[in-house]
Formats: structure tokens, C-alpha cells, sequence
């Protein structure tokens, strides 16, 4: 996820309140009024799922994972070598947080732990509609497998630890709002699912968007 563009960020309103229902939260992201986030394991397709969505929205596609580099002046890598996981998270946090209250509705790729974060997580669920995208295991090494640009993976086997941040990061994945499996065949496929997801949570309150 970590190498995609992101266009500039257009500056919106300023902060903006959150809509109070996930109903409402749901019926805005469908109209391109509203905050699709999207969460998940590495590999799982975040940012080619996130350009597609938002393109058939309308909306921008933002990538936190650019934006920390951008605020931070330094690769995903290097901060991770430099200050450890525990600073990432807390510039993660206050990236993600500014693109979810300062900026005009978008769709929002994370990535892989920043869900995990209460703070991060409380924040998403507050100001976006959250979607867990989900592949297999096999699937996820073959896909990360291409790139050498992720910290965790650096030292180990892929299929190891890809298991091993499955089994601690599910729990918190499966607080989002969306459920939707990657694993195979077209973005578009992928795309209708998490729209059809979105779709049901906005009919919830008898108001089909």
C-alpha cells in the first residue's frame, strides 16, 4: 500500500461534526457526502480497491501510508527503524485524524495496524464508514510478496507472520462496519461488495440511498 499516489489534499469546510448514526454515516458515503475507510492485513488490496471505489463514487482516494511519509519526510521503513511502532502509531493517529475531520469526504486506505489502535479505531467508527477488506493467507503472501517496503515482514516468513497479525488483528478487523472478501477475482468484484455492504447499513433505517 505504501508506494501509491495520493492527490494533493484539497482543503474542505474545516472540522466538521460527525454524522451521529452509522445509517446516516452509510446513506452520506453512497450520495460522496461521507467517510469510507478501509482496513485490513497487508496485501489485502486496500489502496486498487480504494482508487476503484472512490472513483465510482466520485470522491477522492487518499493513503494514510503517503501522507505519515509526506508529514514525517521519511519512508514507512525508516520510521519504523528510527522510533519503533509505537511512535508510527502515534503519527498514524494524527495523520488519519486529520484527513477524517479536515478534509472534504474521501475514501481512506490505511494501513494494516491502524485499526488495532482504540484511539485510531474509536476515531474511524466516529467520523467514517469502516470496511474490512479480507483475502487468505495464500493469497496475501503471493500479493506481498512483490514488494520489499513492508517493516514487518522484513525479518521472517511471510506466511508465518501474515498468520500470526491474522490471528491478533482479527478480533479489532471484525469491529468494522463492512465485511468484504478480496481474495480473488476483478477489483470490480470486490468494489460491488463493499458498496452492497454499505448499501444494507444505509437501508437500515428504511432510507434506501
Amino acid at each position: 500500500m505504501s508506494d501509491a499516489t495520493s492527490e494533493p489534499i484539497l482543503a474542505g469546510p474545516g472540522p466538521q461534526p460527525p454524522i451521529v448514526t452509522l445509517a446516516a454515516r452509510a446513506q452520506a458515503a453512497l450520495r460522496g457526502e461521507g467517510m469510507i475507510v478501509l482496513v485490513g492485513l497487508m496485501g489485502v488490496g486496500k489502496t486498487t480497491v480504494g482508487k476503484a471505489l472512490a472513483a465510482e463514487l466520485n470522491v477522492p482516494f487518499r493513503d494514510a501510508d503517503v501522507h505519515i511519509e509526506e508529514a514525517a519526510g521519511k519512508t514507512i521503513n525508516e520510521i519504523f527503524a528510527q522510533h519503533g511502532e509505537q511512535e508510527f502509531r502515534r503519527g498514524e493517529r494524527r495523520v488519519i485524524s486529520r484527513l477524517l475531520i479536515d478534509e472534504r469526504p474521501h475514501v481512506l486506505a490505511t494501513g494494516g495496524g491502524a485499526f488495532t489502535d482504540s484511539k485510531t479505531r474509536a476515531l474511524i467508527k466516529d467520523r467514517a464508514v469502516s470496511v474490512w477488506l479480507k483475502a487468505d493467507i495464500d493469497s496475501l503472501v503471493k500479493r506481498v510478496s512483490r514488494k520489499n517496503t513492508r517493516p514487518l515482514l522484513r525479518h521472517g516468513d511471510p506466511h508465518e507472520i501474515l498468520t500470526r497479525l491474522y490471528n491478533e488483528r482479527s478480533p479489532f478487523y471484525a469491529e468494522a462496519d463492512v465485511h468484504a472478501e478480496s481474495s480473488n477475482g476483478a477489483v470490480g468484484d470486490t468494489v460491488a461488495r463493499v458498496l452492497t455492504g454499505i448499501r444494507a447499513l444505509a437501508a437500515e433505517e428504511g432510507l434506501q440511498a
